[in-house]
């Protein structure tokens, strides 16, 4: 690893004037009394309480608070006002507005119907089963459970076809864009799926997603991945990677903690899609669409260019000082449900930093997270081990994405299903602020 100056790093990253406070997840004793609108001695009462998640700030500085918890408490007083202001508070990473039993969040992670996912990983549980867990057997992820049948024979048109419909070194998340909708347009019996076999179609799915990341690149790639016998090695086959006990282990492990996160962006509207009676291909389309976000799933595009910087960067952890200096965010840290840390984030390093790897970009990443620790700035998220785990097998550019994307399709599916179950259509009312 090449050498950083890392006090001057330091210096710049933790004085520089242009980066506020809340982009760390915690803020000033003035910035939360401003928030609840409360006295500081108020704030004292919560942290003392539990509800209030408070370190020490630098020297002169005082107490810092989590921001996340400050948007929380702000909610439930909010509800004192009536509905409207709870219902506006909770989009903001508020109050739950849905009821689920598919998912939830702690400390631990994502918590898929009561099993903590980073767990399901680490015990190199199946992608397959993690997803059948979350569409509700209970038994998929326990110790000796069969591996449920996921096959997908084509993708009901000529991979070749498919190809023309994308741009020149399109990325492989744009060929899901284009590839979901247009499997669901040749399904004729798509609206016609009961409930006892949308599971099939959903198994089907999320295998004709994993060789669709081919195409963009290398089309000739789909039918050798439509053959593997897993979602892991199907989307290894079609990256034209080495199929390896350890690469497969290393894919497995980032699709099952990407698999769902409770009521995400990309999810809210994959809910949305499904109480209008949208079939199985039009939701997940919904949630490839609102993935593709820059402030999404398309932060790990955004962690991709930073990482191609540094790598021509003399010194990669300039990249960041320099960031930092002109006020510019620094993506791939800091996630505002985990204060202390992004627990899918830091498995995903550590299985990416295991990895037999030669790949030259992964000290990079590496460097750069080290930088940012040493300055005092939060953790690495999940968006940052993607790339970490794409870097550790040389994995084409957008690949971060598309493994994001292809393990969320597990969640999505369950959300979609239960949405239907619920029986009502998801229509909040906004409140006129016009003339």
């Amino acid at each position: 690893m090449r050498n950083v100056d890392q006090r001057r790093l330091n210096n710049q990253l933790s004085t520089s004037p242009e980066v506020p406070s809340s982009t760390e997840g915690f803020v000033s004793g003035q910035e939360a009394a401003a928030i609840l609108g409360v006295k500081r001695q108020t704030l004292y009462a919560y942290v003392s309480r539990g509800t209030l998640r408070s370190i020490a700030g630098e020297k002169g500085r005082g107490h810092l608070y989590a921001r996340a918890d400050l948007l929380r408490l702000k909610a439930r007083h909010d509800a004192r006002s009536g509905h409207g202001p709870v219902a506006a508070s909770a989009l903001r990473w508020g109050e739950p507005v849905l009821e689920t039993k598919i998912s939830t969040i702690d400390a631990r992670g994502p918590i898929y119907r009561g099993v903590s996912a980073v767990a399901l990983a680490e015990r190199n549980v199946s992608f397959e089963r993690a997803a059948e867990l979350l569409w509700g057997d209970f038994d998929a992820a326990k110790d000796g459970a069969t591996e449920p049948p996921w096959q997908a024979a084509s993708l009901g048109v000529p991979a070749a076809g498919f190809a023309k419909l994308l741009p020149d070194h399109a990325r492989p998340i744009s060929a899901l864009m284009v590839g979901v909708p247009a499997i669901g347009a040749r399904d004729v019996d798509r609206f016609l799926v009961s409930a006892a076999s949308e599971t099939r179609l959903a198994r089907s799915l999320v295998r004709q997603m994993a060789a669709l990341v081919a195409l963009p690149e290398h089309p000739e790639r789909v039918a050798a991945s439509l053959h593997e016998s897993s979602v892991a090695r199907a989307i290894l086959a079609a990256f034209g990677a080495k199929i390896t006990t350890a690469a497969v282990r290393l894919v497995n492990l980032a699709l099952v903690v990407s698999a769902d996160h409770e009521l995400n962006p990309s999810t809210f509207g994959v809910r949305v899609a499904a109480s209008s009676g949208a079939d199985l291909y039009a939701c997940v389309s919904a949630g490839l669409c609102v993935l593709s976000g820059p402030e999404h799933g398309g932060v790990t595009e955004r962690v991709e260019v930073m990482v191609a910087e540094a790598e021509r960067a003399a010194r990669p952890g300039d990249v960041v000082a320099d960031r930092a200096r002109r006020g510019e965010p620094i993506p791939g840290f800091g996630h505002p449900f985990y204060v202390q840390g992004d627990p899918r984030g830091a498995v995903l390093l550590k299985a990416a930093g295991e990895f037999p790897s030669r790949n030259e970009t992964l000290p990079i990443v590496n460097e750069l997270i080290n930088v940012m620790a040493a300055a005092g700035h939060e953790p690495p998220t999940i968006d940052m081990g993607l790339v970490s785990v794409a870097s550790a097998l040389s994995l084409p550019q957008g690949a971060p994405a598309a493994l994001f994307a292809i393990g969320r399709s597990a969640g999505w599916i369950a959300h979609a299903m239960e949405q239907r179950k619920a029986g009502f259509i998801v229509r909040p009312r906004a409140r006129y602020t016009g003339p």
